[in-house]
């Protein structure tokens, strides 16, 4: 038997703590090369205005794509950058839901046309209060964006049972495939094109690392109605 080595304090250990330093550094940097470049092609086309050259809409239109791929680019390293900031630099302790969705919604509120009911009872959960806005957002941005109407409505009702906060969050919008009902919390997918739905496709893999770092864990509920989404967050009160 070939005897196998002990690891020693020398060697290189992966843990998710590693991997989000590693995702924070990456983003961190590359993200403001990124924002250098964004303004790149108004610099071209400004140097060209002066010099007297004349920008047909061909060169105008690549211009527009430029920009509009690089958007998408800071959009995601953004997205990453939140995704490696989870459980970091906040200490866990009892949120009141109904005061972070206030924040969430000053700070972020839902597009013209949208309702939203809550129902807020019980004990909050037992979380890193700048995550609990974290998921909150998530949630309402990912119901809103993915919405199949101009008008829709949003319901964000808590409940406590057996130590849990159960937060259930549901919409009136085209709802999701079973097929797909995992594959949405993967990380970077969209279950459109980014022609047709601007996103990172980051939001429900946020939600899922909050859920899961804080002990809770989701679930896809089936919906009173023919259309919409249900889901169901657990996480303990404390």
């Amino acid at each position: 038997m070939i005897p196998q080595p002990s690891p020693t304090a020398t060697e290189p250990v992966t843990s998710a703590s590693d991997f989000d330093d590693f995702i924070y550094v990456l983003s961190h940097d590359i993200r403001s090369c990124v924002r250098a470049s964004l303004e790149l092609p108004q610099w071209i086309e400004e140097d060209l205005e002066e010099a007297g050259v004349r920008i047909d809409q061909p060169l105008a239109e690549k211009f527009g794509l430029m920009h509009t791929h690089m958007r998408r680019l800071d959009r995601m390293l953004g997205d990453l950058l939140e995704y490696s900031r989870v459980g970091r630099m906040q200490t866990p302790r009892p949120v009141d839901l109904n005061a972070v969705l206030e924040e969430v919604l000053h700070r972020r509120p839902l597009p013209q046309g949208f309702t939203l009911h809550r129902r807020i009872e019980g004990r909050g959960p037992h979380m890193g209060p700048i995550d609990a806005e974290r998921l909150l957002a998530a949630l309402l941005s990912n119901a809103a964006k993915h919405h199949d109407r101009p008008c829709g409505h949003v319901s964000i009702e808590t409940q406590e049972a057996s130590g849990l906060c159960i937060l259930t969050v549901s919409d009136d919008g085209p709802g999701i495939a079973e097929a797909h009902r995992n594959s949405v919390f993967d990380p970077m997918t969209l279950l459109k094109s980014r022609d047709e739905l601007e996103g990172s496709g980051m939001g429900l893999t946020i939600v899922r690392k909050i859920v899961h770092h804080y002990g809770g864990e989701l679930r896809w509920c089936m919906p009173a109605d023919a259309r919409g989404a249900v889901l169901e967050i657990r996480l303990p009160t404390g």
